[in-house]
């Protein structure tokens, strides 16, 4: 990561109040709990959100949208095939946020910094040439993480076991007219 300083910030997640229930509760792992009181607990399940990518000159209006809507998530996962647009989205998103920087694919370097225009650190991924998950452990995947710093991944299926349970898993889609649907729950 070299030895500059980072600075960076990490937020708290953001869920809707679902309902309140008795115990005992089964629940699939993607609701969260909080307890009120012994036998009141609050359920917060995730909500389905999403951003259209209707041509290319949209782009810059829908990585301003997917930044208004993740808020303050920093560990973020491109999950989508080939040539759907992961490097194109995050270079329009590189660009929201002022990075100046030439912005491309960090397939063989792994990753790649950029700094923003508020003088935050980011990091661009590309996982597609890890073979095995010590390969990610290697290149310090867990400081970049914990950095506190903006982090897009592609290709996170390579590393998926290693990723912290608050990334925020991201689905990219091709749509029949080309257009793109971005989406994720939150």
């Amino acid at each position: 990561m070299g030895s500059r300083e980072r600075v960076c910030g990490r937020g708290g997640e953001k869920r809707r109040k679902a309902t309140v229930a008795e115990f005992p509760l089964f629940m699939s792992r993607n609701h969260k709990t909080s307890c009120v009181k012994p036998g009141k607990c609050l359920i917060f399940a995730p909500m389905k959100q999403e951003v259209i990518i209707r041509n290319i000159e949209d782009l810059e209006r829908a990585a301003e949208e997917f930044l208004e809507k993740i808020a303050d998530k920093t560990l973020v996962a491109f999950f989508a095939p080939m040539g759907s647009g992961k490097t194109t989205f995050t270079t329009a998103i590189c660009k929201v946020l002022g990075v100046t920087d030439p912005v491309g694919s960090p397939t063989f370097a792994i990753v790649n910094e950029y700094m923003r225009a508020d003088g935050d650190s980011m990091y661009h991924f590309d996982f597609y040439r890890i073979n095995r998950l010590s390969e990610a452990i290697e290149i310090g995947l867990y400081d970049y993480l914990d950095s506190g710093c903006l982090c897009i991944m592609e290709w996170p299926e390579n590393i998926e076991d290693l990723l912290p349970e608050e990334t925020l898993k991201v689905s990219i889609k091709v749509n029949p007219d080309q257009s793109r649907t971005v989406s994720w729950e939150d």
